[in-house]
């Protein structure tokens, strides 16, 4: 269930009207939204390596089949990188190479390579192709696609900022928080039914530059409740800031059945996306 927000705290509209008794709330949106825009630019050019374990755990379907709590987990290795499609901003690619350990195909920077050769309606239908395939590779009956650690972030950038409202809440060691919730509709992210699910959660920013050091995202339905959140650093080699850390947690109706999965990401790399100008999403 998403927190209720205290009577005391109200919402500053992203139009730039500042609502807060305080103000400044808009500032801190502003510096974000700055950063975000740059982030976006940087890691849009650079593929990197996840490790992404996941486990599921289901409850005993009776009593009298079992007393404990059943258990499956996996491990997946892929390769991750982000590509710009016009109307859309930027779209996650996820390619899996590895499996608990043992390859399922012979490693090689099929996404990376594939972008480099100029993205027409034909490269996106194979990424996402690919995409599509490593997603079997996920465990659990909960479906999910919003599994990307870059999700929440793109909430502040122009393309989507108009859906969210925003208000400060305080801060801690990592930085200000600011608060953060879904009042459009159609909403950004949709259940399997169809149904809407507005999105809420917080950010963790540095006041003085705007980076965004941590984001949280609750997504929550009678069927299903989503909570992502994402860590970020600064990589010194390419000395941009990347994802870190991507921990989530997933619970069914009822309780039946919770999927956690921890990401990590490293061996950063860049490369250069050559994008045409007219590009023909698929399905559009």
């Amino acid at each position: 269930m998403v927190r209720p927000v205290a009577a005391a705290l109200l919402w500053v509209s992203v139009l730039g009207l500042v609502l807060s008794a305080q103000g400044g709330a808009t500032t801190l949106v502003d510096r974000a939204t700055s950063w975000a825009d740059r982030f976006f630019e940087q890691f849009g050019s650079v593929v990197s390596e996840e490790r992404y374990e996941q486990r599921v755990r289901r409850a005993p379907a009776s009593t009298t089949t079992s007393s404990r709590t059943r258990l499956q987990d996996t491990t997946l290795v892929s390769d991750f990188l982000l590509v710009q499609v016009p109307g859309e901003g930027w779209v996650p690619f996820r390619d899996v190479f590895e499996r608990d350990g043992s390859k399922v195909r012979d490693r090689e920077d099929r996404l990376t390579n594939l972008f480099l050769k100029g993205a027409g309606r034909s490269t996106f239908d194979q990424a996402r192709k690919i995409m599509d395939e490593g997603s079997r590779y996920n465990i659990g009956a909960i479906e999910r696609n919003i599994n990307a650690p870059t999700l929440a972030l793109s909430f502040l950038t122009p393309l989507h900022r108009y859906r969210f409202a925003f208000a400060p809440a305080g801060r801690d060691d990592t930085g200000a928080i600011l608060e953060f919730k879904e009042t459009a509709r159609p909403t950004f992210i949709a259940t399997t039914a169809g149904r809407d699910l507005p999105v809420s959660g917080r950010f963790w920013i540095d006041e003085a530059t705007g980076v965004v050091r941590k984001t949280h995202l609750d997504a929550v339905d009678p069927s299903v409740a989503a909570h992502i959140t994402v860590t970020y650093a600064r990589d010194e080699t390419l000395g941009i800031w990347v994802p870190a850390r991507m921990d989530e947690r997933y619970l069914g109706s009822g309780g039946s059945a919770q999927v956690t999965g921890t990401a990590t990401y490293s061996r950063f790399r860049r490369f250069q996306v050559s994008t045409s100008e007219n590009v023909d999403v698929p399905g559009q």
